[in-house]
């Protein structure tokens, strides 16, 4: 048979990858609006009042959620449209260390970090891999941060032990009123800018969030590290205010801020260890990863061999199909 004559039938088709939904699933708007009622909830609840404990973060905390609630309610009507996916994805990758700052007053924001975590990982989001000169740029302000937070932590401790263990009420009380100023003004960016760094080198890496131990363990310690934190600022103000009567001492409160100090201090170093030897191996979902690579692989190599033995059952079993343009077999 001449394959001048080969047909659309003669040949076996690629196989076909079913493209994914570009827009939001039911699911996936179903858990926008439920954040947009949240937000709203939320707003009216940490609106500062005339007795508010932070008035400057409450008032930004309620702006953040109106605005929150006005963003997921647009995504949730747009679902259709692959913008609508993607503004979410960026929005609740954003949203998640500023709840952190809006739970400075109360605790409800904190579970808006994990309700924006949850829907993150219904969206599944796939980022692009960062150059080698990003990947440089963003590995270098992480590690910078990630230095200056262990830094701060060990301060932290070196102040909570001087506030507990001096008999001096002058030093005591200038301790706590130092770790009070460390807390707003140093810790809380620090740790803030340490997360978002090292998200974007997770996610723009091979290395990703999921997929292998110790990136997972380090996300667990860099995420519940501000979740105990949010206790840990109430014992300083509390300790820094305590101490402004000479007569005072720390007591229980004291003891038990210095040894949370040590842990995080702990947990810190526990992360650099991860960080620097890399244990544990991949995790179930890496596994997963590699398996569905692999399977990916597989189909597009199997398709170019498909069709070379089509070709050669064309002409029969010892067609060649540069032999018959050299004038050889027909």
């Amino acid at each position: 048979m001449d394959p001048a004559n080969r047909t659309s039938a003669d040949v076996p088709a690629r196989p076909a990858i079913a493209p994914s939904g570009p827009g939001l699933t039911t699911r996936q708007t179903r858990a926008q609006w439920a954040f947009a009622v949240f937000s709203v909830l939320n707003a009216v609840v940490i609106f500062p009042g005339e007795n508010a404990i932070l008035p400057l973060i409450q008032s930004l905390g309620f702006a953040g959620y109106l605005l929150g609630a006005g963003i997921t309610a647009y995504c949730a009507l747009c679902f259709g449209t692959s913008r609508a996916r993607g503004i979410s994805i960026v929005f609740h990758l954003l949203f998640i260390p500023v709840q952190f700052l809006f739970s400075f007053p109360g605790p409800l924001p904190l579970a808006g970090m994990v309700f924006s975590a949850v829907i993150l990982g219904l969206l599944r989001p796939t980022f692009p891999r960062l150059s080698p000169g990003k990947r440089k740029l963003w590995v270098m302000l992480h590690v910078g941060l990630s230095v200056s937070w262990l830094g701060i932590a060990i301060s932290m401790v070196v102040l909570s032990t001087v506030g507990y263990a001096t008999e001096n009420a002058e030093l005591r009380h200038g301790a706590y009123e130092l770790m009070h100023i460390f807390d707003l003004f140093i810790v809380i960016p620090t740790m803030m800018l340490s997360i978002i760094t090292g998200l974007v080198v997770s996610l723009g890496s091979k290395w990703g969030l999921a997929k292998h131990w110790w990136v997972l363990l380090k996300l667990v310690i860099a995420l519940g590290i501000p979740a105990v934190a949010i206790v840990e600022s109430q014992w300083v103000q509390e300790l820094a205010e305590r101490t402004l009567d000479p007569a005072a001492e720390p007591g229980a409160t004291g003891l038990t801020l210095m040894i949370c100090m040590i842990v995080f201090s702990a947990a810190l170093w526990t992360a650099t260890y991860l960080s620097v030897f890399k244990p544990g191996g991949k995790t179930r979902w890496g596994k997963k990863n590699i398996e569905r690579e692999r399977a990916i692989r597989a189909g597009r190599s199997a398709a170019p061999t498909a069709e070379r033995a089509a070709g050669q059952r064309v002409g029969g079993p010892e067609y060649d199909a540069a032999e018959h343009y050299r004038g050889g077999k027909n």
